[in-house]
């Protein structure tokens, strides 16, 4: 699975970016897929996750209320809406693609097998 990430940009506080990633593939449907962030100088963190049939999202206690990920099988894609957005939301954004079937915010990165170039997010206070 090859994934590109995109709609990532420079946002003020309390604006909006949905950003998206498509993945290649016939077996995109099986996999479960998630959001993850990097800023300056930090680790990699996991943001969001959803399921291979959208049964279960799972979301950072940074950015419940905030974010939601969903995903449309039919067009392999995955998008991460991302709202009301603080200057803290500042970082590259990953989507990765995890063959199993559902992963959590505990599960860790090498649970992901495959991950898009990313997308940078910038949030001007």
């Amino acid at each position: 699975v090859q994934l590109q990430a995109s709609g990532g940009g420079l946002v003020q506080a309390g604006g909006s970016l949905r950003l998206s990633c498509v993945g290649s593939g016939r077996t995109f449907s099986t996999y479960a897929m998630g959001w993850f962030r990097q800023a300056p100088g930090k680790e990699r963190e996991f943001v969001a996750s959803i399921s291979y049939n959208r049964g279960s999202t799972y979301y950072s206690d940074s950015v419940k209320g905030r974010f939601t990920i969903s995903r449309d099988n039919a067009k392999n894609r995955v998008y991460l809406q991302m709202n009301s957005l603080k200057p803290e939301d500042t970082a590259i954004y990953y989507c990765a693609a995890s063959p199993y079937l559902r992963t959590g915010p505990t599960d860790g990165l090498l649970k992901y097998d495959y991950w898009g170039q990313g997308t940078q997010v910038t949030v001007s206070s």
